[in-house]
């Protein structure tokens, strides 16, 4: 599997230590508000873990599967919810957990789906934002590093299902998806 990586973006070291410094960001900007952290699985998982594993506050979790890729390296444009949230977002302030934001169109179409069911406010969380591939403007509030427009995989990024358990994001070398 290591194999396969051309080069390691961003170490575990440096990601544990984004996730803490977001972590208390966050905490600061809600300032004892009650909020619910939404993790976009599949993803953003591994990414929300650690942001919750370093906030002091009491928070809300909960999980919801939407995409817009399949198991292809680009988005088809098409939102995907196969999973939706379990806890009512009426009135509730939302915090949506994501692990890469690309073309924004999946944050985008999230933002405004969480705020007609009435979340009181919505924020968006990102390990990662690729600005160069955006198709529709999304703010992001929160973003761990902006990288350029490669294929990344690890600490909760995939291909095809795979290399999600690398404790770092690397790059993918182009012969195995390409």
């Amino acid at each position: 599997m290591i194999n396969d990586i051309k080069k390691i973006l961003v170490t575990e070291q440096q990601l544990t230590q984004r996730a803490a410094e977001i972590a208390d960001e966050i905490e600061k900007d809600y300032n004892g508000e009650d909020f619910v952290a939404i993790s976009i699985l599949k993803g953003g998982f591994v990414f929300m873990a650690d942001l919750i594993r370093n906030m002091k506050s009491n928070v809300q979790m909960d999980f919801m599967v939407a995409s817009s890729y399949g198991n292809s390296t680009t988005s088809s444009g098409k939102l995907e919810i196969k999973k939706d949230t379990s806890i009512d977002l009426n009135g509730k302030n939302v915090l949506i957990v994501e692990d890469i934001v690309d073309t924004g169109r999946t944050l985008s179409n999230l933002k405004e789906n969480f705020l007609d069911r009435g979340a009181k406010s919505v924020k968006i969380c990102t390990m990662l934002d690729k600005p160069s591939r955006r198709e529709v403007e999304v703010f992001v509030d929160y973003t761990g590093f902006q990288i350029e427009n490669e294929f990344v995989v690890g600490y909760g990024l995939d291909y095809a299902e795979k290399y999600r358990n690398l404790p770092f994001v690397g790059v993918l070398k182009e012969e195995i998806y390409g």
